[in-house]
């Protein structure tokens, strides 16, 4: 299984007080080094011939696939918690927050308070809803942690030696054996049914683009590994470009101001697919222009930024 990059939740530029470039470099190098890591990990994973493979060496790959999973997920839910006004709460949320805790500011006070004590250290506050109480709690998570992030567990083998050692002694493969033998496919079956119907972090909406057409991130690189005829459009606005000056492997840069002006360089035998810097108004935008003007063109989702999360290769921007 190929893990996909989520596109930024956040418009970096709006969120106050956080340099775009901090939230870039976290982005990009953070986020994206944990799915590389994530990727790389499921496909050593992958080639291995479980039958001969010293035990240590499955342990280890599964320890560190469950550090980079958990790291994706958790770095996900930051960037989609980021974005708005601050202020306080209000409506069902306020309700929840208020029941569970007393207060919204006693809420406040208590996951300010632990993100406090974790400085100096590594870590993360979440809130989480428990849906077994329907109550929210705040806990501190980290990545080595022994569960996946928003996993619901289906089943759970005890490997406590209390679980087994009376009847087998120390053949805990015979103990795992018989456990296997006894699973309730039924029961596991009506578990997944309630799980599959959780659903995962919204992804982020643009209504105001309708239903323009876009393309992932790994879909484009999948085009320029392939040699296949596309002509990439980079249309972030200059100043971005020249913060950054470098463009996609095959691409070219050119200015969203001046659509009109350009299009007719490009053919319309071939698609084209554009991008802005995190693949928000200024892409999508360039991109309906392109299809008003009788281009095959569509968006690149997350953009540049989501583009070099995944270690897309960019050459240096002179300026032609």
């Amino acid at each position: 299984m190929h893990y996909q990059l989520t596109p930024i939740h956040c418009r970096p530029w709006l969120v106050a007080y956080l340099s775009i470039k901090l939230i870039e470099s976290h982005y990009e190098n953070d986020y994206g080094g944990a799915l590389r890591r994530l990727n790389a990990i499921t496909e050593q994973l992958r080639s291995l011939d479980l039958a001969t493979t010293p035990g240590h060496v499955i342990n280890g790959l599964k320890r560190e696939e469950l550090i980079a999973l958990n790291s994706t997920l958790l770095h996900e839910l930051y960037f989609a918690s980021l974005g708005g006004n601050g202020g306080k709460p209000t409506g069902p949320m306020a309700d929840a927050l208020a029941h569970d805790f007393g207060s919204v500011q006693r809420w406040q006070d208590e996951f300010i308070a632990m993100g406090t004590a974790l400085g100096g250290r590594s870590g993360w506050v979440v809130l989480v809803y428990i849906p077994r109480d329907r109550r929210l709690v705040n806990q501190y998570a980290s990545e080595d942690s022994q569960a996946v992030l928003g996993g619901i567990p289906l089943v759970a083998l005890d490997m406590y030696e209390h679980a087994y050692h009376m009847d087998f002694g120390a053949n805990a493969k015979a103990y795992v054996g018989m456990f296997m033998r006894n699973l309730d496919w039924k029961a596991i079956q009506l578990r997944y049914e309630d799980a599959a119907k959780v659903e995962p972090l919204r992804p982020l909406l643009q209504p105001e683009f309708g239903d323009l057409p876009g393309v992932g991130v790994d879909e484009v690189k999948a085009m320029l590994d392939a040699g296949t005829p596309v002509q990439f459009i980079d249309a972030r606005p200059w100043p971005a470009v020249s913060r950054a000056p470098e463009v996609m492997q095959g691409a070219t840069w050119r200015d969203p101001e001046r659509v009109q002006e350009w299009a007719s360089e490009l053919s319309k035998t071939e698609p084209v697919v554009v991008w802005c810097s995190y693949g928000f108004h200024v892409g999508c935008k360039t991109a309906i222009a392109l299809r008003d003007l009788g281009f095959d063109a569509k968006f690149m989702t997350g953009g540049h930024s989501a583009w070099k999360a995944i270690d897309g290769p960019v050459t240096p921007y002179d300026g032609s």
